[in-house]
């Protein structure tokens, strides 16, 4: 690395890639150097003025091919969709240009669970192009996975892993609220499941992800999504949600190993949920429960995650989880 830090693009300018921006502008070891979004309304925009911070000077591309050829040698920070086919092109884009890339991508956080051809044939691809390619954020890539399989170096064999997150989301972005349904009658929301428009991408990645650390196996992995109905109105949030509404989702991934449950993983988003908090149980000798009270503040620790790992990530080969990061930052 040289004295200017590594060269890193960020692309996609929405709240979650605007806050990966600012973080890696306050990390001296990285050199931010370009920005991508597809939005024509921000093309040639500097990039300073949308994030309301001091940067360089930077102005906002559409067409992502200058951007990614001033950073080569460096990271794509790639905040855009939740789907690996999605983002693919740009994935690949860049790994033949010759960068690393981190992405929020929920499915490329372990790839291989729904799209194990497209993963190995993506990972062929940085080897030979002698880079890597991640998916991070904090769940997926932290609070149910990660953490657990780093709790798992403090005991013996685990036998089972019980993972908790309760988000309250009255006062997250109006795209979060969306995506769980908030405001929706049941039956709408049960349609909009079935069209892939609510719920959480990446619990089954996580699950994956808990048991592969841990050394469980992962002979299946199943979901289950229900509605959570407010009992009362709640009117405080970016989004009314009145009684009898859908305020939020429970979700449910479970891998199986041999026959049995070895991972149960447990997601509420909602609004106005009871006692927001993350925890992690591992049974196992000696057993170990973590709780974090109010939880992990996601948004602000998925552009953290991406940021922290993009000078790791350059010392890596391949189609990696974010089990081949280092433990620290």
């Amino acid at each position: 690395m040289d004295a200017r830090g590594i060269p890193v693009v960020v692309m996609g300018l929405g709240e979650i890639g605007r806050a990966i921006a600012r973080a890696a502008l306050a990390r001296p070891d990285l050199e931010l150097v370009a920005a991508v979004d597809s939005d024509p309304s921000l093309a040639g925009r500097p990039l300073g003025e949308l994030l309301g911070v001091p940067a360089p000077a930077v102005k906002i591309a559409a067409d992502p091919k200058a951007a990614l050829a001033a950073a080569k040698g460096g990271v794509l920070l790639l905040a855009t969709a939740s789907t690996l086919d999605a983002v693919r092109p740009d994935v690949e884009r860049a790994v033949r240009a010759g960068l690393s890339v981190v992405s929020t991508c929920e499915e490329l956080a372990y790839p291989w669970l729904r799209h194990e051809e497209d993963a190995d044939a993506l990972d062929r691809l940085c080897e030979q192009r002698n880079v890597a390619v991640l998916g991070t954020g904090a769940n997926p890539g932290f609070v149910l996975d990660r953490l657990a399989a780093v709790l798992g170096h403090a005991t013996g064999p685990v036998r089972h892993v019980r993972g908790l997150r309760v988000v309250d989301a009255s006062r997250r972005r109006a795209a979060l609220l969306r995506k769980i349904g908030a405001g929706l009658t049941e039956d709408a929301f049960h349609e909009a499941a079935e069209r892939g428009e609510v719920g959480h991408v990446g619990l089954a990645e996580s699950a994956a992800l808990a048991a592969t650390g841990l050394g469980l196996g992962v002979d299946e992995v199943d979901e289950e999504l229900a509605p959570l109905v407010a009992e009362e109105d709640a009117r405080g949030g970016p989004v009314p949600v009145l009684r009898g509404q859908v305020a939020g989702f429970t979700q449910v991934a479970r891998v199986f190993a041999d026959e049995r449950e070895v991972v149960r993983l447990e997601l509420t988003i909602a609004v106005d949920a009871d006692d927001p908090r993350d925890e992690v149980e591992l049974d196992a000798d000696p057993p170990l429960r973590l709780v974090v009270p109010g939880g992990v503040p996601g948004d602000a620790a998925t552009a953290a995650a991406v940021v922290n790992a993009a000078a790791a990530v350059t010392e890596l080969r391949g189609l990696v989880t974010v089990l081949d990061l280092p433990a620290g930052r």
